[in-house]
């Protein structure tokens, strides 16, 4: 995969309204859009959005969010000059061969010495996108089966015929808009905890968060939970500094008859590398601390039951790794998103329709919050290169997948000509 030429473009969608979590918020999403060319006469994009608070809250505190994105991207431009004129076997080897050089080169424009893998990986996923697509043409693939590389082919083996959308409930969330959401049948809730403020602040608000939700959740029912109850996913963002918080906030839940619905708690610990989820009465699962297949295993020992995967955050490449190694040590795996526009969506969604049925839930996980974050996002699917799709759209809480979808792979080999008319 001989790379000849380069190309980058930018695209800034409005939220609705402020994302809030990790105690701040952001205002929008700045979508990358990459050309590769190759030797062959090929020509492939791909796409990948920003996610500076979630990255990295330093760097996002450090700067303006204009500031921070444009680090990011300055992150990206330096790794497409690097694969220009260089051959390589497959994406992850592209992927592989950068990715220690970017992260160095984001250190030093970032002036932060301990800059988190996950800032420099989330810049490279559209290249790492763009890459695939390049690939694909060049061995003639048309399936999202055949981009598997044949060690991941075990965990990725199943066709979910219907993947719960977990939609985001922010800080920022109105209670009628989450009225609206179970209404239309959503039965898993991803809720932002992590409140701004002091430890204790924050616990004391996070306890009468989860206590207002569930007040309005339990009264609904679903057929798609083995309880028939609404769950809960809770994400922390790595809020927490102490275990002993964690378990307050827990046995709050517990007093609360919260604590069965709680299906999983994402991210809790400031320093995860450093805190076990040992004798705490949930399920955890690592996120954004997670950068290497070593972390996995070490989030294992550390008693951790769950791991999130994110193709549209940390690379496609990173991600098929990520699940072999948490399927080798018989923890479940789930998709999380970053506020991703349509493309992306289905680019974690290939990978959420593959793996097994999450635990508790009658089929599979993907957190997906595009309705509630863009005022824009019925433009953004009829964009989309098959607009007219099912199963773009949730119907009653889940993505339903039909023959059609795994035939299509969810469109992601079609030209997003919505982005990549941006090129001149």
């Amino acid at each position: 995969m001989y790379i000849t030429h380069t190309d980058l473009e930018i695209q800034r969608e409005p939220f609705v309204r402020p994302f809030g979590f990790k105690g701040s918020a952001f205002h929008e999403k700045w979508n990358l859009i990459v050309r590769l060319c190759d030797d062959r006469g090929n020509e492939a994009f791909g796409i990948g959005g920003l996610a500076v608070l979630w990255s990295d809250a330093d760097v996002f505190s450090a700067h303006t969010e204009t500031g921070g994105n444009v680090l990011q991207t300055a992150l990206l431009e330096y790794a497409l000059q690097q694969v220009k004129d260089r051959d390589f076997s497959d994406p992850p080897a592209l992927v592989d061969a950068l990715v220690s050089d970017v992260h160095t080169y984001g250190k030093t424009i970032t002036q932060n010495p301990n800059l988190r893998l996950t800032f420099t990986l989330i810049s490279l996923v559209a290249l790492d996108n763009a890459a695939w697509m390049l690939y694909a043409k060049q061995q003639g693939h048309t399936a999202f089966e055949a981009l598997i590389p044949e060690p991941y082919h075990p965990y990725l083996s199943n066709r979910q015929t219907h993947i719960a959308l977990v939609p985001t409930v922010s800080y920022t969330l109105p209670m009628d808009e989450l009225t609206t959401i179970l209404e239309e049948g959503a039965y898993i809730l991803k809720i932002k905890i992590g409140h701004p403020g002091e430890e204790t602040e924050m616990v004391a608000k996070d306890q009468a968060w989860l206590t207002q939700i569930h007040t309005l959740a339990k009264e609904f029912e679903t057929p798609m939970t083995d309880s028939g109850q609404i769950l809960y996913y809770l994400d922390a963002n790595g809020r927490y500094q102490k275990k002993e918080s964690m378990a307050q906030l827990l046995d709050h839940a517990d007093k609360e008859g919260i604590l069965d619905r709680i299906i999983l708690i994402e991210e809790p610990f400031q320093n995860p590398e450093t805190t076990d989820v040992l004798g705490l009465p949930a399920r955890f699962a690592g996120d954004e601390s997670l950068h290497t297949v070593a972390d996995i295993r070490t989030r294992v020992q550390q008693g951790y039951g769950a791991m999130a995967v994110k193709p549209a955050g940390k690379t496609l490449s990173l991600a098929f790794q990520m699940v072999e190694a948490a399927g080798q040590a018989n923890v479940p795996c789930f998709v999380a998103d970053n506020a991703c526009v349509p493309v992306l969506v289905e680019w974690n969604k290939n990978v959420a329709a593959r793996l097994p049925p999450f635990p508790g839930v009658k089929g599979g996980l993907m957190e997906s919050n595009g309705p509630e974050s863009y005022g824009t996002w019925d433009k953004l699917l009829s964009e989309y290169p098959l607009p007219d799709a099912s199963w773009l759209r949730s119907q009653k809480g889940a993505f339903v997948l039909e023959e059609d979808y795994y035939a299509q792979s969810g469109g992601i080999f079609l030209e997003p000509k919505s982005y990549t008319r941006l090129f001149r």
